[in-house]
């Protein structure tokens, strides 16, 4: 089989189904062109506030595509291409999509309320601290795994001990963005500029900043880039939406978006044989195929962050509900098709059914990088270039990680309508007090390292997911919309995460008397699969009665 057939058939597959399912899924539940969103009704210059259909597809594309749709289906392709393709192709149409557009709508007919806040007025008061707390629990995984990624990816020297070019290049060209972003975001407040305007201004400087970024390269260690990294962090917390996080996601979109098409003209180009086979085995190295195939692809199939973007940040900016099809469901089979790209460069570059030696990022961007080459593009540029592009995926994700952090410690501790906050309460919900405590937990987990962290952060993350998917279930029976077609991903996708996350609890316990056991690492995660778990039982428990009794709580709403 040949990649560029691959690539191809994917594109068409993709295409149709945004054209037939996700526009099926808009008509089937309603779309209301002239209803004022969210962000209009509740603008207030901070999380509230209207943008574009770009500017808020930039954000929720340069938020949902991290590491995942490049590390996932290379890392699975011993298990042969075939099951990856196939659960890129159906997870991204019947799962990953649909589940991103459902939180976006949900939220945006719900006065842009998050997840849990949803859940409160659907299911109840437990489940929506039940599911905040989880919700914050995994948001501390995602910090700290990503964090170390961007930390390695810019330190200023390699294990060899020799200059780490294009990382310290790519590192300096990054810390411009955050300023020019703020600079940008002024100007576009300020300015309202036309479309064009906009365009040619981004792109104007993110050509400047790659020209200062590559002749001004930054030569930190890793413990520095931690900390400036968690600084970043904070900052993207706390300032608005329209200052730092969307000016910076609409000019790393770019970036993000020339990855996929510089991938998907390359193998056009190249047309590379795929030298891995179709089908391993069920079982490959110890690791059997269920379920570790659907936990190692989460981004490019289905991911339960995604949802905390949609319905935490997102939806809060969303301009008119006719944006939130190409905002939900078309973002996502973008991220999709980068997974089957990176599936496809991955097995081109394999040798004898072997993969290349290297992590998956060095794989994919070893790739690019000589597709760019290809074009025209100077090695040491397009090293640069391709550095840039991975730290992007990161960078981009871990602010928006940050705020949602924040927010999910914030509505933690948000009392109930008619309730009123005591002393304790209202300081956890200061703005400044609950990014810290969310910041400094991460801290002490990213010591942990990157490659101990996301095995768990996988098994949790897809456990989200299945989590989401009903409570919005709940939420379509309750008003009256189909919401069938979520009841297969729901309870596939938590059969998967729970038998996966028992069997990480199982061999973290197997380490216990062996003198294999680092309480500080093996510990804590420990704790956290069974606090993951136990709060995955009881939400699933709450949503199943809702779920069960949803035609007694449909005519409540409708009362009401």
């Amino acid at each position: 089989m040949n990649g560029l057939t691959v690539v191809c058939v994917s594109i068409v597959v993709f295409l149709a189904a945004y054209l037939g399912y996700g526009r099926w899924l808009v008509k089937t539940w309603g779309i209301d062109e002239k209803a004022v969103t969210p962000a209009h009704r509740f603008e207030d210059g901070q999380d509230f506030a209207p943008a574009s259909r770009f500017t808020v597809f930039s954000h929720q594309f340069s938020s949902i595509t991290g590491a995942g749709p490049v590390t996932g289906p290379i890392i699975a392709a011993m298990f042969g291409w075939g099951p990856a393709l196939a659960w890129l192709i159906l997870g991204g149409i019947f799962f990953g999509a649909v589940q991103d557009f459902t939180a976006l709508y949900a939220s945006v007919k719900n006065e842009g309320k998050s997840m849990g806040m949803l859940i409160e007025q659907y299911v109840g008061k437990a489940g929506r601290r039940m599911f905040l707390l989880f919700c914050w629990l995994f948001t501390l995984l995602v910090l700290a795994a990503f964090a170390d990624i961007i930390a390695n990816t810019f330190n200023g020297m390699t294990k060899a001990g020799e200059p780490n070019v294009p990382g310290a290049q790519a590192a300096m060209i990054s810390m411009l963005y955050i300023f020019v972003a703020m600079g940008f975001g002024c100007f576009i407040r300020k300015v309202n500029p036309s479309g064009i305007v906009k365009f040619l201004a981004a792109v104007v400087l993110v050509i400047g900043m790659f020209a200062v970024g590559m002749e001004f390269p930054l030569y930190f260690d890793a413990q520095t880039w931690r900390y400036v990294t968690f600084g970043y962090c904070f900052i993207a917390s706390v300032l608005p939406m329209w200052l730092l996080m969307e000016p910076r996601d609409y000019l790393s979109v770019f970036l993000l978006l020339g990855m996929v098409v510089g991938g998907v003209v390359g193998v056009l180009v190249a047309n590379p044989v795929l030298n891995m086979p179709v089908f391993v085995g069920f079982e490959v190295n110890g690791k059997s195929l269920f379920p570790i195939l659907f936990i190692t692809i989460a981004c490019g199939a289905v991911s339960g962050f995604h949802s905390l973007v949609s319905s935490g940040t997102s939806s809060k900016t969303v301009n008119n509900e006719k944006d939130m099809l190409s905002i939900g469901y078309g973002a996502m089979l973008i991220e999709s098709l980068l997974g089957v790209v990176a599936l496809v460069i991955a097995c081109g570059a394999a040798s004898g059914g072997v993969l290349p030696q290297g992590t998956p990022f060095q794989i994919f961007a070893g790739a690019i990088s000589g597709f760019f080459q290809m074009f025209g593009l100077p090695a040491g540029v397009s090293a640069c270039v391709i550095t840039m592009c991975v730290s992007a995926l990161a960078m981009t994700t871990i602010d928006s990680v940050a705020r949602i952090g924040r927010m999910s410690f914030q509505e933690l501790f948000t009392p109930s309508e008619g309730e009123e906050a005591g002393p304790i309460a209202r300081l956890c919900m200061d703005r400044y007090f609950s990014t810290v405590v969310t910041l400094v937990l991460a801290y002490i987990l990213c010591l942990a390292g990157y490659m101990n962290i996301w095995p768990l952060f996988g098994a949790a993350n897809q456990l989200l997911s299945s989590l989401v998917l009903i409570s919005l279930a709940v939420f379509l029976r309750t008003t009256g919309r189909k919401g069938w077609m979520l009841y297969v991903p729901m309870t596939f996708m938590f059969v998967v995460t729970m038998t996966a996350l028992v069997m990480s609890a199982y061999g973290i316990v197997t380490k216990l008397g062996t003198g294999n056991f680092v309480p500080m690492v093996d510990g804590l995660q420990l704790v956290l699969a069974l606090a993951l778990m136990t709060l995955a039982v009881l939400v699933v428990q709450h949503c199943g009665k809702e779920l069960a009794g949803g035609k007694e709580q449909a005519a409540r709403v409708t009362a009401e």
